[in-house]
């Protein structure tokens, strides 16, 4: 199990060195006591927090790997929430600020991006259409159900 100090798991989860200690006092951070007494955080820990957290991830925890560039536009960075696999495929669910996104993916994508819960990720969304929606009142949805239609448009 890998541990890091309150700084370093500060800065992964995008909040302040004191905002850290705060956390640990309170008893929001499972951490590790060194010999000193110091406080180490398990990585496991951060990855928890940063699941359960409902805000973005900060800019400076954007990805950094192979990828070196990427045609598609439609990019948005993420925390894993969930990754569920059965025979061949694989659902991943994704919270990217408030919203979650869900893909289905095979099983041997999975294993190779060796996904896990916590894990910092990126959608590429590349679509031929898109569908917008907005609520309608309910007055207006029973106008267009009852709406005239003249006699000369009416099919026979």
């Amino acid at each position: 199990m890998e541990l890091v100090t309150p700084r370093e798991a500060a800065r992964r989860l995008g909040v302040s060195y004191p905002t850290i200690k705060q956390w640990i006092y309170k008893g929001v951070v499972r951490t590790q006591p060194t010999a000193g007494g110091h406080h180490r955080i398990p990585d496991s820990e951060v990855d928890r927090l940063l699941a359960t957290s409902g805000r973005p991830l900060p800019p400076s925890a954007a990805l950094h790997g192979p990828i070196v560039a990427l045609s598609g536009r439609n990019q948005l960075h993420g925390i894993v929430d969930e990754v569920r696999s059965e025979g061949l495929l694989a659902q991943v669910r994704l919270r990217i600020g408030d919203q979650t996104l869900t893909a289905v993916i095979t099983r041997d994508a999975i294993d190779e991006l060796k996904l896990r819960r916590g894990d910092e990720a990126l959608a590429v969304i590349k679509s031929t259409e898109v569908m917008i929606a907005r609520q309608v009142a309910p007055s207006a949805a029973k106008a267009r159900a009852t709406r005239h239609v003249p006699a000369a448009r009416r099919r026979r």
